[in-house]
Protein backbone atom coordinates (compact mmCIF):
# COMPACT_ATOMS: atom_id res chain seq x y z
CA UNK A 1 0.00 0.00 0.00
CA UNK A 2 2.83 2.49 0.80
CA UNK A 3 4.14 1.80 -2.82
CA UNK A 4 1.32 2.49 -4.20
CA UNK A 5 0.81 5.82 -2.27
CA UNK A 6 4.97 6.73 -3.36
CA UNK A 7 3.74 6.20 -7.06
CA UNK A 8 0.92 8.04 -6.46
CA UNK A 9 2.78 11.03 -5.12
CA UNK A 10 5.51 10.82 -7.86
CA UNK A 11 2.72 10.97 -10.35
CA UNK A 12 1.24 14.41 -8.37
CA UNK A 13 5.07 15.76 -8.09
CA UNK A 14 5.59 15.06 -12.39
CA UNK A 15 2.29 16.54 -13.08
CA UNK A 16 3.22 20.04 -10.72
CA UNK A 17 6.43 20.37 -12.54
CA UNK A 18 5.07 19.89 -16.15
CA UNK A 19 2.03 22.40 -15.49
CA UNK A 20 4.78 25.03 -13.91
CA UNK A 21 7.20 24.60 -16.69
CA UNK A 22 4.47 24.92 -19.04
CA UNK A 23 2.41 27.93 -17.61
CA UNK A 24 5.93 29.81 -18.31
CA UNK A 25 6.98 30.33 -14.56
CA UNK A 26 10.30 28.80 -15.65
CA UNK A 27 13.50 30.92 -16.45
CA UNK A 28 11.24 33.56 -18.81
CA UNK A 29 9.03 34.86 -16.30
CA UNK A 30 12.24 37.11 -15.58
CA UNK A 31 12.71 38.51 -19.16
CA UNK A 32 8.95 39.57 -19.55
CA UNK A 33 7.85 43.14 -18.46
CA UNK A 34 6.87 44.05 -15.45
CA UNK A 35 3.17 45.74 -15.08
CA UNK A 36 2.83 49.26 -13.87
CA UNK A 37 1.28 47.85 -10.41
CA UNK A 38 4.50 45.74 -9.70
CA UNK A 39 7.08 48.55 -10.73
CA UNK A 40 8.74 50.61 -7.57
CA UNK A 41 7.01 53.55 -6.93
CA UNK A 42 8.74 56.70 -7.49
CA UNK A 43 8.92 58.87 -4.64
CA UNK A 44 6.66 62.12 -4.23
CA UNK A 45 8.16 65.13 -4.82
CA UNK A 46 8.94 67.53 -1.31
CA UNK A 47 6.91 69.94 -2.65
CA UNK A 48 3.81 67.75 -4.06
CA UNK A 49 4.32 65.79 -0.41
CA UNK A 50 3.89 69.34 1.10
CA UNK A 51 1.02 70.67 -0.65
CA UNK A 52 -0.62 68.06 -0.45
CA UNK A 53 -0.47 67.70 3.52
CA UNK A 54 -1.01 70.97 3.76
CA UNK A 55 -4.13 71.05 1.66
CA UNK A 56 -5.33 68.27 4.04
CA UNK A 57 -4.79 70.56 7.00
CA UNK A 58 -6.94 73.14 5.34
CA UNK A 59 -9.85 70.74 3.96
CA UNK A 60 -9.85 69.51 7.99
CA UNK A 61 -10.00 73.37 8.48
CA UNK A 62 -13.03 73.79 6.03
CA UNK A 63 -14.98 71.14 7.69
CA UNK A 64 -15.34 72.90 10.96
CA UNK A 65 -12.81 70.50 12.66
CA UNK A 66 -13.88 67.73 15.02
CA UNK A 67 -17.31 67.58 16.43
CA UNK A 68 -17.14 67.05 20.34
CA UNK A 69 -18.76 63.48 19.81
CA UNK A 70 -16.94 60.40 20.05
CA UNK A 71 -17.01 58.78 16.25
CA UNK A 72 -16.72 61.75 14.18
CA UNK A 73 -13.43 62.54 14.42
CA UNK A 74 -11.62 59.27 13.13
CA UNK A 75 -11.74 59.87 9.49
CA UNK A 76 -10.79 63.24 9.76
CA UNK A 77 -7.57 62.80 12.02
CA UNK A 78 -6.34 59.86 8.96
CA UNK A 79 -7.47 62.06 6.24
CA UNK A 80 -4.42 64.18 7.36
CA UNK A 81 -1.95 61.51 8.55
CA UNK A 82 -2.23 59.83 5.30
CA UNK A 83 -0.32 62.95 3.51
CA UNK A 84 1.88 63.20 6.76
CA UNK A 85 3.38 59.45 5.78
CA UNK A 86 3.74 60.94 2.44
CA UNK A 87 5.64 63.99 3.72
CA UNK A 88 8.00 61.88 6.10
CA UNK A 89 8.92 59.66 3.41
CA UNK A 90 9.50 62.98 0.96
CA UNK A 91 11.90 64.56 3.50
CA UNK A 92 13.89 61.12 3.74
CA UNK A 93 14.05 61.47 -0.09
CA UNK A 94 15.44 64.90 -0.30
CA UNK A 95 18.72 65.61 -1.27
CA UNK A 96 20.51 68.15 -0.22
CA UNK A 97 18.63 68.30 3.11
CA UNK A 98 19.52 66.22 6.14
CA UNK A 99 18.07 64.61 9.22
CA UNK A 100 19.40 67.68 11.51
CA UNK A 101 17.27 69.79 9.23
CA UNK A 102 13.96 68.06 9.69
CA UNK A 103 14.15 67.27 13.07
CA UNK A 104 11.39 69.23 14.29
CA UNK A 105 9.54 68.40 12.07
CA UNK A 106 10.09 64.36 12.28
CA UNK A 107 9.24 65.61 15.83
CA UNK A 108 5.78 66.50 15.52
CA UNK A 109 5.54 63.66 12.76
CA UNK A 110 6.01 61.06 15.53
CA UNK A 111 4.07 62.97 18.01
CA UNK A 112 0.73 62.46 15.18
CA UNK A 113 1.88 58.71 14.65
CA UNK A 114 1.51 58.56 18.93
CA UNK A 115 -1.84 60.06 18.97
CA UNK A 116 -3.35 57.59 15.87
CA UNK A 117 -1.53 54.68 17.80
CA UNK A 118 -4.06 55.19 20.60
CA UNK A 119 -6.76 54.09 18.80
CA UNK A 120 -9.90 55.58 17.22
CA UNK A 121 -11.74 58.72 17.85
CA UNK A 122 -10.38 59.38 21.24
CA UNK A 123 -10.27 62.63 22.52
CA UNK A 124 -6.67 62.53 24.13
CA UNK A 125 -5.05 61.99 20.56
CA UNK A 126 -6.48 64.80 18.82
CA UNK A 127 -4.38 67.46 19.84
CA UNK A 128 -1.99 65.42 19.36
CA UNK A 129 -2.53 64.47 15.84
CA UNK A 130 -4.52 67.56 14.65
CA UNK A 131 -2.64 69.99 16.86
CA UNK A 132 0.55 68.62 15.76
CA UNK A 133 -0.91 68.68 11.88
CA UNK A 134 -1.26 72.50 12.17
CA UNK A 135 1.91 72.94 14.18
CA UNK A 136 3.70 70.89 11.15
CA UNK A 137 2.21 73.40 8.85
CA UNK A 138 3.31 75.85 10.75
CA UNK A 139 6.89 74.62 10.89
CA UNK A 140 7.07 74.50 6.87
CA UNK A 141 5.99 77.91 6.32
CA UNK A 142 9.04 78.78 8.19
CA UNK A 143 11.61 76.29 6.70
CA UNK A 144 10.59 76.30 3.19
CA UNK A 145 12.99 74.22 0.74
CA UNK A 146 13.35 74.55 -2.70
Amino acid sequence: MTMRWGRNAAAVLLAAAVAVGASGCGGQAEAEPKSAASAAKEPVSLEKATTAFEAAVTEFDATGGCPSAVGECWDKMTAVMKPARDLRKAMNAHEGTGPEFWSEAYVLIDTMEGGIAIGEDKFSNRPAVLGSAHDLVDWLAAHPVK
